[in-house]
């Protein structure tokens, strides 16, 4: 077998394990080892892609022999590849997580032989999303994802969920309209929907066509990824649904959102005349989704407000569209998916040990449980940017990009970075205060629980690989840099796809800095086209 076979397996391996397991749904046992085995079987492939990658250079695979104008294009480029292993460790954590938590409170009246199988469905949409050569599949991918994310949202069918996931529906279907949309204009414009000849065919069109369809398919990803002010469906949908099925949401559906939003701004649509509006959402989602944190009383709604606020950081590197800044992002991203998920399960430790996640209820648990206190601590601490962990890291290459990038709204956005910092760490203390150091209620104390080892073991391996990520912070961000200059340049990936020939064709090129090049000379933002220039 070919190496390009292996970029099928990702997206095959769970349809077949979901297909299965569903016939085995009597053997919920023999469910979960073969889930297990599909993710696992998942790692290894997308360890070794990321190898080849990084070693050979983009790979593509075109379904069925046809070609890419007319048949389904996987591709891989270094990007890709991380996003693949990051996601597919944090869904295989999270599964074990699981086996040894009931996914519904009322287990009688749920059908949770389902649960494998929507889980394994839902991993083939994220894999299909990332390895989506075109836009169309991208929306299938995000459509198969979807699909599983209305079942899991809704597993034990209390009011609160469906009510929840009512809200969650009608936004994700308003955004595939959008998408849907999009990809039509886009169609009707360009007379094709393979993002390496998108990326080709685009430069040529007028600027006001080319920013409507920028706009369509931006609003339609920042609703995905919950960039505010696309954001408010989520702290209301998030917190109502199990440990572990928030933990995949709030830690990687999000992120799918902020890939497709990174390809849109450097494959399709370079060094855009909207990236002040992308700085501004930054700034906005960084500080709204930050204040909405501190005001919450709730475990789970703290968390989820500072995943709106963080993915401001990304929207902030790829805003600048300079190298450095794509460089932090591809790094910060890898690192938020890891510790925004393991938040999540550790509040589910909270939960199970403390029977709620409302922190005026809460108290104690640093006596009560220290081991949960250890497996939240770590996480928090990474999250708020203590030094030395990875979203340290992260933020201080992003602020090295805004400072590099020197402009007004670089300098703003590096203050509202650390603000939104430092009220991240005042938001994690009062957790820490309110859970584990005020005094604990008498039915806590009562409360006789114990810690199931496979949760806190799957925890505990979650925090291991955020740990890595600041242990090989320095070959990281060596991978990270590589990302980024590939996807700037484009002609790796276009070249792959459908040859260095219409690679050579592409009108701008980004330079380090962020300036689109055009046969190498400096083509400054707001310039017009003369002719061989740039679009503006």
């Amino acid at each position: 077998m070919s190496i390009e076979m292996l970029l099928a397996l990702p997206v095959m391996l769970p349809l077949l394990g979901a297909a299965t397991t569903l016939l085995l749904r009597h053997h919920t046992k023999i469910q979960l080892w073969l889930a297990i085995l599909t993710l696992v079987s998942i790692f290894v492939i997308a360890i070794v892609l990321g190898w080849h990658v990084n070693q050979e250079g983009v790979l593509v695979l075109q379904i069925g022999t046809w070609t890419p104008q007319l048949g389904i294009v996987l591709v891989a480029d270094r990007l890709t590849a991380l996003m693949l292993v990051v996601s597919s460790f944090v869904t295989l954590a999270v599964l074990v997580y699981s086996s040894a938590q009931s996914v519904s409170e009322n287990v009688e009246r749920t059908p949770v032989a389902i649960y494998h199988p929507t889980y394994l469905t839902l991993v083939a949409g994220v894999s299909m999303a990332f390895l989506a050569g075109d836009l169309f599949n991208l929306y299938v991918g995000f459509e198969v994802l979807l699909a599983s994310s209305y079942v899991l949202l809704t597993l034990g069918g209390s009011a609160s969920r469906v009510r929840a996931a009512t809200t969650y529906v009608i936004v994700s279907v308003l955004s595939s309209i959008i998408f849907l949309s999009a990809i039509a204009a886009v169609y009707a414009a360009v007379g094709t929907v393979n993002m390496a000849e998108l990326a080709v065919r685009l430069d040529g069109l007028e600027p006001g066509t080319r920013m409507i369809l920028e706009l369509m398919l931006l609003v339609a990803f920042g609703i995905k990824a919950a960039i505010f002010p696309l954001s408010a469906w989520l702290p209301d949908s998030y917190p109502t649904a199990p440990a572990p099925v928030t933990a995949v949401f709030a830690g990687l559906l999000t992120k799918v959102g902020i890939y497709a939003i990174l390809r849109l701004e450097t494959l399709l649509f370079p060094a855009s005349q909207i990236s002040a509006l992308l700085l501004a959402a930054a700034a906005l989602s960084l500080i709204i989704g930050i204040l909405g944190a501190v005001a919450q009383t709730d475990l789970k709604r703290v968390l989820s407000f500072t995943l709106v606020s963080h993915m401001g950081y990304m929207l902030f590197g790829i805003g600048m569209s300079t190298q450095l800044g794509m460089a932090a992002t591809i790094y910060y991203v890898a690192h938020h998916i890891t510790v925004q998920s393991t938040l999540f399960l550790a509040a589910g430790l909270i939960e199970h040990r403390g029977g709620t996640t409302n922190l005026a209820k809460l108290g104690g648990l640093q006596k009560l449980a220290p081991l949960i206190a250890v497996l939240f601590f770590i996480p928090a601490m990474n999250l708020a940017g203590i030094p030395p962990f990875s979203g340290f890291i992260g933020k201080v290459g992003l602020i090295e990009a805004g400072i590099e990038f020197d402009r007004t709204s670089g300098w703003i956005l590096i203050a509202i970075s650390v603000i939104t910092s430092l009220l991240t760490l005042y938001a994690i203390a009062k957790i820490w205060n309110r859970a584990f150091w005020q005094e604990p209620s008498e039915e806590i104390v009562a409360r006789d629980v114990q810690m199931p080892k496979v949760m806190t073991g799957a925890t505990a391996a979650m925090i291991a690989f955020s740990l890595a990520l600041t242990v090989f912070a320095g070959p990281m961000m060596t991978y990270a840099d590589e990302a980024s200059h590939s996807v700037l340049q484009r002609t790796p990936y276009v070249g792959a796809v459908i040859g260095d020939e219409a690679a050579g064709e592409l009108r701008y090129r980004i330079d380090d800095e962020g300036h689109r090049l055009d046969d190498g000379v400096v083509v400054e933002d707001g310039a017009t086209d003369t002719g061989e220039g740039a679009d503006g």
